[in-house]
C-alpha cells in the first residue's frame, strides 16, 4: 500500500507568503518561467473558474481574467519549504519518494508496525491500520495536505486529489479509479500530452480510457499512449524513495547589486569556504545548487552537475561560472549549496592500469552522473527472462546497469 501526500498549489502558495495570504489573493498565477514560451505556472482556485488553468499562454489568461494577479516564482523558497516537509516525513520513520514541489509518496507498509491504527476504529476494510499512518503524517506537517493511498503510485494520487483537507481516501484499485476524471493524467508529465487529444475524442473518465485496447492507444499515441493506459488500470512503476543527503551550503550577502565579474568573484570565495569546511572530509564534490536573491524581487535557482566528482578548485569555479552568467537580474545575495558528494577525493590513474580498467572507471563515473542529473533511472540495462514467451512484456525487463 502506497500513502500520496498531496500539498495543492505549493509553489504558488510559497510565493503568495503561505495558506492564508494564498487564499485571500483572489486571482492569481505564477508567472511564466521562461520569457519566449509566455506559459503561466500554477493558478489559485479563485481563477479557474474563469477557465484559466496551468500552461496557458499569458495574454489569454488575461484576456479571460483581466484582473489576474501575475506573481513571480521563488524556486529558492520553494526549495527550502519542500524540504523541510520531506524531513518532517521522513521524521516519523518514513522512506519519501519527492516526486517535485507538493507530491510525495511513502510505502505504508513499512509504517505499520510504528504507526498502525486501532482496528476498532474501521472494521469495514483491510486496510484498517492506514488510520494511525495518516494520523501521523499530520502531526508531522505544520501546513494543512490531502492524504490518499492506494495499491499503486496513481492510484494514491488519486485518492489524493478526491480527498480534502481532514479525510484521506483510498482508491483501492481499478474499479475505484475507473470514475476518476481523465483530467487527473495532466499531472503525470510523461502523459500530459495525450489528455487534449481524448478529451476532444469524447472521453471524461479514465474507465473510459481503460475501456479502449491497449493497441489501440499504442498506435495513435506511442509510448505514451501505453503508459496512460497503463495508469487508467491502475498500474505504476515501483516507488523510489530517496537516500538520505547531507547537505553543505554557504552564503554571501553582496554590499551592492552584483553582476559580471563580482559574481564570478563571489561564487569563487563561496566555493573556497566549502572547500575548506572541516566536515566535508575530504571528499569530493558531485552536484551543486547556485541560488540568488535578485534586488528587483524573487529568486533564481540553478542545479548543476559536474561531469566528474571534483575537488579541484579551478574546474569548480570554471564549471559554475558558466551557469551563474544566466542570472537574469543583479543580486543582493548568493548561496552555493553541495547536494551530493563523491565517494571520496578525486581518484588519479595508475602509471600502469590497463586501458580495460580506465575505460571500466569512465563508465562507472559516466553512470554516476548520469543518475546524479536525471535520477536512479537514468542508467538501465536489459535482462532477458523469457527470451520464448509469446507475450513481449515478459520476454525481457529493465534492471539498473552496474559496473
Amino acid at each position: 500500500m502506497i500513502v500520496c501526500v498531496l500539498l495543492r498549489k505549493f509553489e504558488l502558495v510559497v510565493a503568495l507568503g503561505g495558506h492564508e495570504a494564498a487564499l485571500a489573493a483572489g486571482p492569481a498565477a505564477l508567472a511564466p518561467a521562461s520569457l519566449k514560451a509566455q506559459l503561466i505556472g500554477e493558478v489559485s482556485p479563485a481563477a479557474q473558474p474563469h477557465g484559466v488553468r496551468k500552461g496557458m499562454r499569458l495574454g489569454e489568461a488575461l484576456t479571460r481574467c483581466p484582473q489576474l494577479r501575475v506573481v513571480p516564482a521563488d524556486p529558492v523558497a520553494v526549495s527550502e519549504h519542500w524540504e523541510k516537509v520531506l524531513c518532517s516525513l521522513e521524521s516519523i520513520g518514513a522512506r519519501v519518494e519527492d516526486g517535485g514541489a507538493g507530491l510525495a509518496f511513502i510505502p505504508a507498509d513499512e509504517l505499520r508496525r510504528l504507526h498502525g491504527g486501532s482496528r476498532a476504529r474501521d472494521n469495514s476494510t483491510n486496510v484498517w491500520w492506514l488510520d494511525g499512518i495518516v494520523t501521523a503524517i499530520r502531526d508531522a506537517l505544520v501546513t494543512p495536505a490531502r492524504i490518499g493511498a492506494g495499491p499503486s503510485r496513481f492510484c494514491a494520487f488519486a485518492g489524493a486529489f478526491r480527498a480534502r483537507s481532514r479525510r484521506a481516501e483510498l482508491i483501492d484499485g481499478e474499479g475505484q479509479l475507473a470514475a476518476e476524471p481523465l483530467i487527473l493524467l495532466r499531472e503525470r508529465e510523461s502523459v500530459a500530452a495525450v489528455v487534449d487529444p481524448l478529451l476532444r475524442m469524447g472521453l471524461e473518465t479514465l474507465g473510459d480510457l481503460a475501456r479502449i485496447p491497449r493497441s489501440k492507444l499504442s498506435d495513435r499515441f506511442g509510448l505514451a499512449g501505453e503508459r496512460a493506459h497503463d495508469l487508467a488500470r491502475g498500474r505504476d512503476t515501483p516507488l523510489i524513495p530517496r537516500e538520505p543527503s547531507e547537505r553543505m551550503r554557504e552564503t554571501l550577502r553582496l554590499p551592492e547589486s552584483a553582476l559580471g565579474d563580482q559574481l564570478q568573484r563571489a561564487l569563487g570565495l563561496l566555493v573556497d569556504r566549502l572547500l575548506a569546511r572541516p566536515e566535508r572530509k575530504g571528499r569530493s564534490f558531485r552536484a551543486l545548487v547556485i541560488e540568488a536573491r535578485l534586488v528587483e524581487g524573487g529568486t533564481w535557482r540553478e542545479r548543476v552537475v559536474l561531469r566528474e566528482s571534483l575537488t579541484d578548485e579551478a574546474r569548480i569555479k570554471l564549471a559554475l561560472g558558466s551557469r551563474i552568467a544566466l542570472l537574469p537580474a543583479p543580486a543582493e545575495a548568493i548561496r552555493l549549496s553541495v547536494t551530493q558528494f563523491g565517494s571520496g577525493t578525486q581518484a588519479t590513474a595508475a602509471l600502469f592500469d590497463d586501458g580495460a580498467m580506465q575505460r571500466r572507471a569512465r563508465l562507472r563515473e559516466g553512470v554516476q552522473q548520469a543518475r546524479a542529473a536525471a535520477g536512479p533511472d537514468a542508467a538501465l540495462r536489459v535482462v532477458e527472462i523469457d527470451p520464448e514467451s509469446r507475450v513481449p512484456e515478459r520476454r525481457a525487463l529493465l534492471t539498473p546497469h552496474e559496473f
